[in-house]
């Protein structure tokens, strides 16, 4: 008999619990979407045999993903560059007060959660592990 794990919040968060088919019904897409953002390294989800899983975190960086095509018009591509150059507070759009606080909008050598991982529950009661900018190089790492 397996021995139960006992998994904290952050933990839970990154359990690929969900098939393609329920996270596509979530976000409003279809599975050819997600597929299609895989291929392009958006994201990689878990596999069971050749099934895909995706954890909460992965759906929160889709939805992420999702407004960044239709609401700011950036393509996959553009998506793939920002990923790569700007900074945190540029794709969440933090307001000039909250920058000015933030230690990796002052120094800038690093992103925020290298400089300070808690600076954001700090200020607004938000945690870095739940940051899209922190997720989508969590999974640009793990694909490597």
């Amino acid at each position: 008999m397996a021995k139960a794990v006992k998994l904290d919040e952050s933990n839970k968060k990154d359990l690929p619990l969900y098939p393609i088919g329920i996270v596509a019904e979530l976000i409003g897409i279809t599975d050819q979407t997600l597929r299609l953002y895989e291929k392009h390294g958006l994201l990689k989800p878990a596999r069971r045999n050749k099934n895909r899983y995706y954890s909460e975190n992965d759906i929160k960086w889709l939805v992420c993903v999702r407004d960044l095509i239709h609401k700011k018009k950036i393509s996959i591509e553009g998506i793939k560059k920002l990923l790569e150059y700007a900074p945190c507070w540029e794709l969440t759009e933090c307001s000039d007060e909250r920058r000015e606080k933030c230690t990796a909008f002052i120094d800038k050598s690093k992103p925020c959660w290298e400089l300070n991982r808690t600076i954001c529950n700090r200020e607004s009661g938000k945690i870095c592990e739940d940051c899209v900018v922190y997720i989508a190089r969590k999974l640009q790492k793990s694909k490597n």
